[in-house]
């Protein structure tokens, strides 16, 4: 018996996930290819200044920001999550990493007015060129996809701000890249990095 709180989910079939896949495919291609690549050199030329990095951010985004966290310390930089019980205090040599779709995610503005008080840089993805945190922030990556209230939009037929994650995630991936592809160092030395105690 399915009640008035419940939701009645249909078989789904291979032919249903085929068509998600090149659906999603095809969002994240299109978007990923909108980005300024000199907005995203110039968010990788922040994170080779001295000082530490801080990442920032709410819900899926935080997420992919932590996955960036990971990728740039396997890279020797020293980093760190903003709400972590660990996590020092920002200070004016350091760079402050945030993503929010619309720019306006009230704990993310927060640490950017924190971090800009302290003096600090701060870095930010956006969909919204206009908002609190990219007007907070020093360099900006505009990722052209829909934010997550925005339901009727054209720009993407998935739920809520799930374009804008995959292609944060996409887009610190290709930072890290292209900041190893600048080293020396093989993957062998990378991995001496990696987490031990898991």
């Amino acid at each position: 018996m399915v009640t008035a709180d419940e939701t009645t989910i249909a078989p789904t079939t291979a032919d249903d996930i085929g068509r998600n896949l090149t659906l999603i495919r095809d969002e994240i291609v299109d978007t990923a290819a909108k980005i300024n690549e000199q907005e995203l050199a110039a968010l990788a030329a922040h994170l080779r200044q001295p000082g530490q990095v801080f990442v920032a951010g709410a819900g899926r985004s935080g997420l992919a920001l932590r996955m960036a966290a990971m990728r740039l310390m396997h890279l020797g930089l020293s980093v760190h999550v903003a709400g972590d019980t660990t996590t020092p205090a920002i200070g004016s040599e350091d760079l402050l990493l945030v993503a929010s779709g619309s720019g306006t995610t009230s704990g993310v503005v927060k640490s950017a007015e924190t971090a800009a008080k302290a003096g600090a840089r701060i870095a930010a993805f956006t969909t919204n060129a206009e908002s609190p945190l990219a007007k907070l922030a020093d360099v900006v990556v505009i990722i052209p996809a829909a934010q997550k209230t925005d339901h009727g939009t054209s720009v993407s037929r998935q739920y809520a701000g799930s374009l804008f994650e995959q292609v944060l995630f996409l887009a610190t991936e290709a930072i890290f890249q292209s900041l190893w592809d600048n080293t020396d160092e093989p993957a062998e030395k990378l991995w001496l990095r990696h987490a031990n105690l898991e």
